[in-house]
């Protein structure tokens, strides 16, 4: 659960620390006060999205910080231990900086990391629900993810099964389209594919022989030049003539060595050097003869290597860079021009494939729901029981699980499956369309709950559905803002007494207009707006017994002196007691 959570120039508040604890924690305030940046400083810790005009005016940056009792998340943990964060004394902290200017980090256990990282390493911490969510629960999609969330198990396998079986089937149906379509730009590509591989099979190069046939054809190309040039070195290396060359220079200072030998070991060395020179030099110039005796002026050879060259080139300006691209190209172009010429066969296999395709995920959509309808009447039954704690004694909860159900295609449609003998709208998640129905009295018809909830039924009906679905998918913590708008009175009193039970194995915050709901809580935070006429700020104050029921008479009255009020606050924290108290 979080421990602690610190605010630093985010909205109204300037700086404000909220001491955080196991049980329930209402936050209440005037309206403006800021109590809903309590709620965005947790959003952001949960890595959610930065509004820079959030930043308080004036600052660089807005900062949170959330200290975290990671003792027995140990997934949470292995989460923090692979982006590099620390854990300390079973504590974690998480942190994120928004700047004015734009710019967002964030930090767990002490390393940097993206926010969407941040978001996935803390996205089992808490639940967090807002009026939205109220507004969002009237979508069809979101219905039925909420009942394969109470499902989990159940249906997590079946649904994975579905989604593999679907993508199979839409990459199948695509490529089968392709292949029908496209079949006269199948045939062209075809012709080209063959005119080409014809050329390259015409000329067969090697690899890498347009690099030896360029080396050769400068050689041929400049022979006489070559030829010249080696037997004039060899000249000078080892003269037939008379004149002075390298060998016979080499010789004479030999000799000239030799001679003072015994007088001086160092020129007994150099001699020595230059014996090994003569013998070096001696070598090179048999060498640089024999490489003159090589070269050969040639033009049939070098007309042959240049036409040679010339075919190569034409292929490299065409298919590839070097012999070696051509050579890949034309491998990777003989399987294309087998699949094209196969299409018949291709079609056929596709077909057949298609065929199969659809009768394992007709199979699979059938399993789904037939999960999705046992874990409908659980669900069903959950929320029916908890509203009956809520105010709401009569109201029954039904989740419809259907499909939609279509004309027969006169061929066959991608996203339109056959099962039995009825032909059905297909999606991503399933064949089915869940819809949450609500008869909120006793003879009422179930309505959808976009026609037939009321805004205080919705606000109820979306925390029934929290606390049954947190019973199949626990979380640490479950953040609840002004979720319960649109109630009064009696409604109000179970709303509090519901969520001071669901407080007993989870830590909940939540922030409330309605003092009913505050009187159970087990810390009670009031945010307090201060304006010296210029800046506005606002702080986080834990209140105290008497300051609690002087905050309940406020909520109640609108004023914090009024004896009736202080007397109603009173009978609410009495009433409130025993579920405060655990029993």
């Amino acid at each position: 659960m979080f421990e602690e959570i610190r605010i630093s120039s985010l909205g109204v508040i300037e700086s404000s620390t909220l001491q955080l604890g196991p049980g329930l924690t209402v936050i209440t305030g005037e309206t403006g006060a800021g109590k809903t940046m309590v709620v965005t400083a947790l959003s952001l810790l949960l890595g959610g999205r930065a509004d820079t005009g959030a930043v308080r005016s004036g600052s660089a940056h807005a900062r949170v910080e959330g200290v975290v009792d990671a003792r027995t998340l140990t997934a949470f943990c292995a989460a923090v231990d692979e982006v590099g964060g620390d854990t300390e004394d079973g504590q974690v902290v998480i942190a994120r900086n928004i700047a004015a200017e734009g710019r967002s980090r964030a930090w767990v256990g002490g390393a940097s990391v993206p926010v969407s990282r941040m978001a996935e390493v803390t996205e089992s911490l808490v639940a967090v629900h807002g009026q939205s969510d109220q507004h969002r629960l009237l979508r069809a999609g979101a219905q039925r993810d909420a009942l394969d969330r109470h499902a989990a198990a159940a249906v997590d396998a079946l649904l994975a099964e579905w989604r593999r079986l679907h993508t199979e089937l839409s990459d199948v149906e695509r490529e089968l389209d392709d292949v029908v379509t496209h079949a006269r730009e199948r045939a062209q590509e075809a012709d080209r594919l063959r005119f080409g591989l014809g050329e390259v099979e015409a000329v067969s190069p090697e690899p890498g022989e347009d690099t030896a046939l360029a080396a050769e054809e400068s050689r041929l190309g400049y022979a006489d030049t070559l030829r010249t040039a080696a037997e004039q070195a060899r000249e000078a290396l080892s003269s037939d003539d008379d004149a002075p060359d390298a060998l016979a220079t080499t010789a004479a200072a030999r000799t000239l060595l030799e001679g003072v030998r015994d007088h001086d070991p160092e020129a007994g060395e150099l001699a020595d050097r230059l014996a090994e020179l003569t013998y070096l030099l001696s070598d090179l110039a048999a060498d640089v003869a024999s490489y003159a005796s090589r070269l050969d002026i040639d033009p049939a050879r070098l007309a042959a290597v240049s036409e040679r060259r010339a075919a190569i080139t034409a292929l490299t300006r065409k298919y590839g860079e070097t012999v070696e691209d051509v050579l890949a190209w034309a491998q990777e172009s003989s399987r294309r021009l087998l699949d094209l010429d196969d299409t018949d066969g291709r079609t056929d296999t596709l077909r057949a494939e298609q065929s199969r395709l659809r009768a394992e995920l007709a199979d699979a959509g059938v399993r789904l729901s037939a999960a999705r309808q046992t874990a409908a009447a659980e669900l069903g039954d959950q929320v029916s029981g908890e509203l009956t704690q809520l105010a709401m004694p009569h109201a029954v909860v039904t989740i419809a699980v259907g499909q939609h159900e279509v004309a027969e295609p006169e061929r066959t449609t991608p996203g339109v499956l056959r099962v039995g003998k009825r032909w059905l709208r297909a999606t991503t998640s399933g064949l089915d369309e869940v819809e949450f129905l609500l008869a909120a009295n006793t003879g009422s018809e179930a309505r959808p709950l976009h026609k037939g909830a009321s805004g205080g039924e919705l606000s109820r009906v979306m925390l029934a559905l929290e606390v049954s679905l947190a019973e199949s998918n626990p979380v640490p913590t479950f953040v609840f803002d002004e979720v319960d708008a649109g109630v009064g009175g009696k409604a109000a009193i179970e709303i509090g007494r519901r969520l001071a039970q669901l407080a007993r194995r989870a830590q909940v915050l939540v922030v409330t207009h309605l003092p009913q709901v505050a009187a159970f809580a087990d810390r009670h935070v009031v945010v307090h707006k201060q304006s010296d006429g210029t800046v506005t700020t606002s702080g986080l104050v834990v209140l105290d017994d008497a300051a609690r029921e002087k905050e309940l008479s406020r909520m109640l009255a609108g004023v914090e002196e009024s004896d009736s009020a202080r007397a109603h606050a009173r009978e609410l924290l009495d009433t409130a007691a025993p579920s405060r108290a655990g029993s």
